[in-house]
């Protein structure tokens, strides 16, 4: 049997025909690209790559066959990246090729002040998201999370802004299910510490409360201080600032809303008990969404929602292109899709320059692999 050290120099000496390999492959690579645009071909051909990569698995030992499709995806990925990137060609795809008008015709400056809705009444968290992504906002209130998606494609709004995720409740599932309904761009993101407080009438007592009022993320988030009082009703309302005002005007000393601090002041109610939260560390992530395409300059997020075919290796297959590309996704989302038995519509935030040649490639590609593919903006996140 060969000792470690002569077994490993053998791999070394395969890794480096591997290696040399590859950067022949690169060069050919490139007479591909000149021919193709001599010829006026696309990049991106599925029938040649779904092609290759079957071919991959049956020339490979059958114990290693999902391995070689895996190693063959990654190189037609790279192959495709140094493609684009000498052709710096986006208008073979209609997609990218709304994506670099966009960024042409935007603005270098996010708007200081716009007409921006919100879901809620004032003091809503959505309000204080707004006023962190916008210096001076006229704020309009819809009660529904539709009704924020409604103003802006209908122009009765510039800018919506609406909750996506908590970071101790998680997803914002209505709002979610929303996106699948409405046409809309993602075109600034933020995120706002949450600090829930007891709200109640000046006068009113913890012990003699019997009905709390909130939203049902915060309620979520304060499960624990809930679990403490056995003898309360909690109720489900539209926003944390809504919960305020109804305790405000409900002219009742036993009842108390969990809310912002902001929204005491706002409502002349007093703090029963502060930051009731389970835990301190509590932030929600909050869209905002234009009905226009716009794409500032630094935008190195995006959002994708995709529909794949119910087939076994969809999900895999789609993963295997962003791991081919190192583009990072940082939430993946599911949801069943409305009277469609077993099927789901995937969302996809990913860490990805606008201008970059990645993300070229993967908006060039995904679309190959999806049955619905929907490209959401490009965009920073205001901290």
């Amino acid at each position: 049997m060969a000792e470690l050290s002569e077994l490993r120099q053998q791999i070394d000496e395969i890794d480096a025909e591997i290696f040399r390999l590859f950067g022949r492959r690169a060069e050919v690579s490139e007479g591909v690209a000149a021919y193709k645009r001599e010829h006026g071909m696309r990049v991106f051909d599925p029938a040649r790559e779904r092609a290759k990569v079957a071919d991959a698995a049956r020339r490979a030992p059958e114990d290693l066959a999902t391995y070689a499709q895996v190693l063959m995806e990654l190189l037609m990925e790279a192959s495709r990246s140094r493609q684009h990137a000498l052709l710096a060609d986006t208008n073979e795809d209609p997609t990218l090729a709304r994506v670099e008008a966009a960024r042409a015709s935007t603005p270098e400056l996010f708007p200081p002040s716009a007409h921006v809705a919100c879901q809620g009444v004032e003091g809503a968290y959505s309000q204080i998201a707004a006023e962190r992504i916008f210096r001076h906002p006229t704020i309009s209130y819809a009660t529904t999370f539709d009704g924020v998606f409604r103003s802006v494609e209908q122009g009765l709004a510039d800018y919506g802004v609406l909750p996506l995720e908590n970071s101790t409740a998680g997803s914002v599932n209505q709002v979610f299910d929303l996106m699948m309904e409405h046409s809309f761009y993602v075109v600034r993101t933020t995120r706002v510490k949450v600090d829930h407080n007891l709200l109640a009438r000046p006068g009113a007592r913890l012990e003699a409360i019997r009905d709390i009022y909130s939203h049902e993320q915060a309620v979520n988030q304060c499960a624990e201080f809930l679990s403490g009082l056995p003898d309360v009703r909690v109720h489900v309302c539209e926003n944390t600032a809504v919960a305020a005002k109804r305790v405000a005007e409900s002219g009742r000393d036993d009842v108390a809303a969990l809310s912002s601090r902001p929204c005491a002041d706002l409502y002349g109610l007093e703090v029963l008990r502060a930051s009731v939260q389970d835990r301190d560390n509590n932030y929600t992530r909050f869209a905002c969404i234009s009905k226009r395409l716009e794409v500032y300059p630094g935008a190195d997020r995006a959002s994708l929602m995709i529909v794949l075919p119910h087939e076994p290796g969809t999900l895999y297959k789609l993963l295997a292109k962003f791991y081919a590309l190192d583009v990072n996704i940082l939430k993946l989302e599911s949801r069943p899709i409305p009277e469609r038995d077993f099927e789901f519509m995937f969302y996809f935030d990913v860490d990805c320059p606008a201008a970059s040649p990645e993300f070229a490639s993967l908006l060039s590609t995904v679309g190959g692999l999806a049955q619905e593919f929907r490209y959401l903006g490009s965009y920073t996140e205001v901290l």
